[in-house]
């Protein structure tokens, strides 16, 4: 059978693959009336042009077109205070941002939670440390502060007895033990934590939404970018599909992990570690592939100069689940610049089925994946629910982590009980938007 075609409003019966959901647009916890708007911190590593603070608390502010009939959407939350670690007159948007908007610039954490009154003042706290002047590890991992940042926080709600809810804008760390950390204390603590990027809430061309509790054989994204920054996106979109699989009773944990250098790569699959087949159908989906063979084009990719975290040659991440279960993820800088994902499963008949979508995420200044993102979000800060377990975050992350160490230890296959028994049920509802990107009105109107 070929991939599903693109039918918003159809089922694709034979295989199981509902592809025709309602427009997630429209976010049923979301009022705009409200007499009196909740209020946010927002905690950001720094605040500049197409940073993410820029782009995450900008929507906060300004709101962003939904182009499904309903104009624009106003998140219905006041920013009362920013707090931004790195500023100075070439990255002082923030502070500009903030003055225009009657939004407190605040010079600590504790002073953003609390607005000054000695005591929690806010109802939510947006965590951006993403962007920013931080060092890099030999892991080529860059030290942002969430970690820190939460910390920070949770001083001030311990000390109330108030939990807030917290969103953690992609990674929860770096470093999984830190990551552990957090999600145990939210736990501890009652707090609400939600983490994660656009990928998994982004549109996906196709629209496909794979049906909870099927056998899955194999998985693989391609994507692009630095190994690290755009690894996780590359593991996240991963995650967020094969966590939907049968895992016959075992956890979604992650047994080991591999990651793969330059023609390391192709000896893999020639081995039979990853499917060339079931890459090319993740690569029919993009659309920024370049031409002549993936082999070649990633051997002649040349770096950027700036960016020493994106390297010259391809990366493969090989990740073992705890039930058996094996898929992979590629970096393939010089040939594609966007993020696909196949898959292979059994379907309710029997018969072998394959699943492929372009996770698309349209390009800067608008930058438009955060729309989705921002909805949950608002979802998340609105319900104090998590649109999605934050232990796919966890695992995530995780993955990455061991991925990173596997590399410095020279491909080393990378045993991850840490992982293994990391375990959560995936939503029914992945909460990928199907609204329109843009407008979808016909190119001939009467004025």
């Amino acid at each position: 059978m070929t991939d599903p075609q693109p039918n918003r409003r159809t089922f694709l019966g034979t295989a199981g693959l509902a592809i025709g959901l309602a427009p997630r647009s429209e976010s049923s916890v979301i009022e705009t009336t409200e007499p009196t708007r909740p209020k946010i911190a927002v905690l950001a590593s720094t605040y500049y042009y197409l940073s993410h603070a820029y782009h995450i608390m900008g929507r906060f502010l300004d709101g962003f077109e939904m182009h499904d009939g309903t104009g624009l959407f106003k998140p219905p939350f006041k920013v009362a205070s920013l707090f931004t670690e790195q500023s100075g007159p070439t990255i002082d948007l923030g502070h500009s941002s903030a003055t225009r908007n009657n939004v407190r610039i605040s010079p600590t954490i504790a002073d953003a939670l609390t607005l000054g009154t000695g005591k929690p003042a806010v109802d939510g706290i947006l965590l951006i440390a993403e962007h920013g002047e931080y060092p890099i590890n030999l892991k080529l991992q860059k030290l942002y502060p969430r970690k820190r940042f939460f910390d920070e926080a949770v001083k001030v709600i311990e000390a109330s007895n108030r939990p807030i809810p917290i969103f953690v804008d992609k990674h929860l760390s770096y470093d999984h033990r830190e990551a552990m950390a957090m999600v145990e204390t939210s736990k501890r603590l009652k707090i609400p934590l939600m983490a994660g990027s656009s990928l998994p809430v982004t549109w996906r061309i196709p629209a496909v939404e794979v049906p909870l509790g099927l056998t899955w054989t194999d998985a693989i994204v391609a994507s692009r970018g630095e190994i690290e920054i755009f690894g996780f996106h590359a593991l996240e979109t991963l995650q967020c599909m094969v966590e939907r699989r049968d895992r016959k009773g075992k956890s979604q944990g992650v047994v080991a992990v591999t990651c793969l250098e330059g023609d390391a790569i192709w000896e893999a699959e020639a081995q039979g570690l990853w499917s060339k087949k079931l890459l090319d159908r993740a690569l029919s989906r993009n659309h920024s592939t370049n031409i002549g063979d993936v082999r070649q084009n990633t051997r002649e990719f040349a770096p950027p100069g700036g960016r020493p975290t994106m390297l010259a040659q391809p990366i493969a991440f090989l990740v073992e689940y705890a039930d058996g279960f094996k898929a992979s993820a590629l970096i393939l800088n010089g040939h594609i610049d966007d993020t696909s994902f196949a898959g292979t499963f059994i379907d309710a008949n029997g018969k072998r089925q394959s699943v492929s979508s372009l996770f698309y995420l349209p390009a800067p200044p608008g930058a438009s994946f955060f729309n989705p993102l921002c909805l949950r979000i608002c979802d998340f800060l609105k319900s104090g629910k998590t649109p999605y377990p934050v232990e796919r975050t966890l695992l995530t992350g995780g993955i990455l982590d061991a991925a990173l160490t596997s590399r410095l230890e020279k491909s080393r296959r990378i045993l991850t009980p840490q992982l293994a028994t990391i375990d959560y049920d995936p939503p029914a509802d992945s909460g990928y938007i199907q609204s329109p990107i843009a407008s979808s009105k016909p190119a001939t109107t009467q004025d």
